[in-house]
């Protein structure tokens, strides 16, 4: 019995008061696999620590490790020396997957995906570590990438500094599939559905125009899709 309970516990992570999803608790994943991918796929996390009493969210980029989590950045960072005494730390990462389109606004919603994680990060003393990191941070941004570019020197090195989070206490909250509108609701005719949001790189923009919003399965038959989605786009606007 207790290696299948060792078993269970490395394919997810045991929810605690802090991880556990209250607010539409469905939605709650702890799979390890899952919250790994979500880590994976997400370029930028936010950073909540706090300090005299006073809250901060930064956001910075990572790396992930097997189950560490790392940042880095000058030694001067208030955030990292901050994070340096011990201080319990918050880290977010969110995927923004769609925009959910309902025929109320009350039920207005998006789709994502979504990891926190909790714990006390620690000074990456070990050079090795510390190259492992710096290495996990740029194929994180690229994959193939570190072996191309010049690696850190000396100076580089020591003027980085680098902290790992273990990835022990964690959750992930997911939102998928259409709007949920009130049952009286869906015989009204306005459109409804969901809008695919994804982050593209630059020679795909134009390709991404393309795409189609996703129609409420339950929409009545005649109910066209309006301009704004038609039209819809994140590009910024060109000044004349």
């Amino acid at each position: 019995m207790s290696t299948l309970n060792n078993q269970i516990n490395q394919e997810q992570f045991t929810p605690t008061q802090r991880t556990s999803i209250k607010r539409v608790s469905q939605r709650g994943h702890y799979e390890r696999q899952l919250i790994y991918e979500i880590l994976d796929e997400g370029l930028i996390c936010h950073v909540g620590f706090v300090v005299d009493n006073q809250p901060f969210v930064i956001p910075t980029a990572y790396g992930r490790v097997e189950d560490k989590l790392y940042i880095h950045g000058s030694p001067a960072s208030r955030m990292l020396r901050s994070l340096l005494t011990g201080i319990e730390v918050c880290v977010t990462v969110t995927l923004l997957d769609g925009l959910v389109l309902a025929r109320s606004a009350f039920h207005h919603s998006m789709n994502y995906r979504s990891v926190v994680i909790f714990g006390t990060a620690s000074f990456v003393q070990d050079a090795d570590e510390k190259l492992e990191a710096l290495r996990a941070f740029t194929e994180h941004i690229v994959p193939e990438r570190w072996a191309e570019v010049r690696p850190p020197n000396r100076q580089e090195l020591q003027g980085t500094l680098v902290l790992s989070l273990p990835i022990t206490e964690a959750s992930a909250k997911v939102r998928t599939g259409p709007p949920l509108d009130d049952e009286e609701d869906y015989s009204l005719p306005v459109w409804a559905g969901v809008l695919p949001l994804q982050v593209i790189a630059g020679d795909a923009i134009c390709a991404s125009q393309q795409r189609f919003a996703i129609a409420d399965p339950r929409l009545h038959t005649g109910i066209t899709q309006p301009h704004y989605i038609q039209n819809y786009t994140r590009l910024p606007v060109e000044s004349e």
